[in-house]
């Protein structure tokens, strides 16, 4: 729920620099407003999802029915199904949407995101956030065993993110998460097991899926916890991870960044998701990211309760009985 109400409120903010935001609503902010014309959700209604946790949502049905023992076909299927009957899905990011559209049509995924015939000559497609944006439930059905959530976070990416900086990514996510259910977890330690996930993660991709170049994800997100640990107020945070680390649907951006706010905010569901809500560019999906680490930590009870309710009545899925079937 956490991941969806900063799904829903981030928005409102997609593609808007840090500056824009603060003149539009006069600080930073901290509610849930229509997005506007110049974003990807235009048309949304205030508290309304994205693709972002619409896909975590079939993620979760998907475990559900599953049992917890989800394969890699049994999840492609639910993903084709999700692009061909969700709304959301006109929302969908520049790696899940070729693949998914190229399935779907029943042709050879395997020339997609190569450069000419050489297996060696791989572009950096694969390297966004869709793996690492819809994968918490992976966290909370394996709560306290974070390496057999990074697991089941390589098995979601690999069909449309089969790159060990994507692996990296969600299996940050997919361990912060599944840490954070632990009791006595606190901000520091959930910060050591979204570490540990990533590298991990990595290591999972470059053995089994694709090696290709670009920054350490890891390295990312130390830089973007100190830089939240220097600021100065959440402000000053958001201000000081953009500039190192970025905001960007690229994983080596948006995951770091959202673990970096999640730091800023101590934890608090609320101020995490506004944090990750007034960075700016990616930002629904950074909050989401952030917010379910967050929630996973804190609870929905540390939320607003208009907020929630609002992001209930507004979205067609049953939040609370998909956290029924999780548990």
């Amino acid at each position: 729920a956490t991941a969806a109400l900063g799904d829903a409120m981030g928005a409102a903010t997609e593609q808007h620099a840090i500056p824009e935001i603060l003149e539009e609503y006069g600080g930073l902010l901290r509610d849930l407003r229509a997005p506007s014309s110049d974003t990807f959700s235009a048309g949304n209604l205030p508290g309304q999802i994205t693709d972002d946790t619409s896909q975590m949502f079939a993620l979760a049905e998907a475990l559900i029915t599953a049992d917890g023992d989800l394969n890699e076909d049994a999840w492609v299927n639910t993903l084709v199904d999700w692009s061909r009957t969700s709304p959301m899905a006109r929302m969908m990011g520049p790696t899940t949407r070729p693949l998914l559209e190229a399935i779907s049509a029943g042709e050879d995924t395997s020339h997609i995101g190569r450069v000419g015939t050489s297996t060696r000559k791989l572009t950096s497609f694969g390297a966004t956030n869709g793996a690492a944006m819809r994968i918490a439930p992976a966290g909370l059905v394996f709560p306290g065993d974070p390496e057999v959530a990074v697991r089941l976070a390589w098995l979601t990416a690999r069909p449309t993110h089969d790159t060990q900086i994507a692996a990296a990514g969600a299996g940050a996510i997919a361990a912060g998460v599944a840490h954070g259910l632990e009791v006595g977890a606190d901000v520091y330690s959930v910060t050591q097991a979204c570490l540990w996930g990533a590298r991990f993660g990595e290591e999972l991709g470059a053995r089994e899926g694709r090696l290709i170049a670009g920054p350490s994800v890891v390295r990312r997100i130390e830089i973007a916890i100190e830089e939240a640990l220097r600021a100065q107020g959440l402000e000053e945070a958001l201000r000081r991870i953009e500039a190192s680390v970025g905001n960007s649907v690229m994983t080596v951006e948006s995951v770091p960044a959202a673990v970096g706010i999640f730091v800023a905010a101590g934890g608090d569901p609320l101020e995490t998701v506004v944090g990750g809500t007034n960075i700016g560019n990616d930002s629904d999906t950074i909050a989401a990211m952030a917010g379910s680490l967050a929630g996973a930590l804190r609870g929905i009870g540390a939320v607003p309760p208009d907020l929630y309710e609002t992001v209930k009545s507004v979205n067609s899925e049953d939040m609370e009985a998909l956290a029924a079937g999780l548990t």
